[in-house]
């Protein structure tokens, strides 16, 4: 046994943790090694001396003063209570408001016209004024923000008016389908709403 080995067998043995062939082997090393049986010797009488003290007791009250010495707990806010008790209604919540803040946003970055839909070749623009001419067909949905519209011919579908005035419709104007007219951000991000909704359920 190298000399090493046996320092490390020394303090498992004197802590009680040394299998017996292992303190059999330390043994016959401390037989034959003066130099670790000094050690040992030395070891042992300081193992002696610490076990020998007196165990000092605590004093009853120092737990409490203690623990009334840590700060107490921060109670959590109502509000993040009612958050983990209604889960769905906070996320509902949290994405109207995103929404809602995402599209005024959008309303108040820009005035300018806007004129969509799947078929505009027919559609005139003056200005702000959007003229379906008579005559003439348009077939899809046509949107119009910040402009005034004219429908003199037919519209093969819906007709968004957002910002803007819709002209009283012609005697030779028809429309196939809704007519909307949006005035305010709030109403138009209902739209928004109720339209990305309207995709998610029938995919157009």
């Amino acid at each position: 046994m190298k000399c090493n080995v046996a320092v490390v067998l020394m303090h498992d043995h004197l802590d009680g943790d040394l299998a017996r062939e292992e303190v059999i082997q330390l043994q016959q090393h401390l037989v034959q090694c003066p130099s670790c049986y000094a050690r040992y010797e030395s070891l042992e009488r300081t193992d002696a001396l610490v076990k020998a003290l007196p165990i000092e007791k605590a004093p009853d009250y120092l737990s409490d003063k203690i623990m009334k010495s840590l700060p107490s707990p921060r109670r959590p806010a109502a509000w993040t209570s009612w958050v983990r008790r209604h889960p769905a209604v906070s996320a509902a919540a949290i994405f109207l408001v995103v929404m809602l803040s995402s599209f005024v946003s959008m309303w108040n970055q820009s005035q300018e016209l806007s004129v969509s839909g799947p078929d505009l070749e027919h559609v005139i623009i003056e200005g702000k004024k959007v003229i379906v001419p008579a005559g003439q067909k348009v077939t899809g949905d046509l949107t119009v923000v910040n402009g005034d519209v004219q429908v003199l011919g037919d519209l093969d579908g819906n007709l968004t008016v957002i910002d803007g005035n819709l002209t009283p419709l012609a005697s030779t104007a028809h429309i196939a389908g809704e007519i909307k007219t949006i005035d305010r951000a709030v109403d138009w991000f209902w739209y928004k709403v109720s339209s990305y909704f309207g995709t998610l359920a029938y995919g157009s």
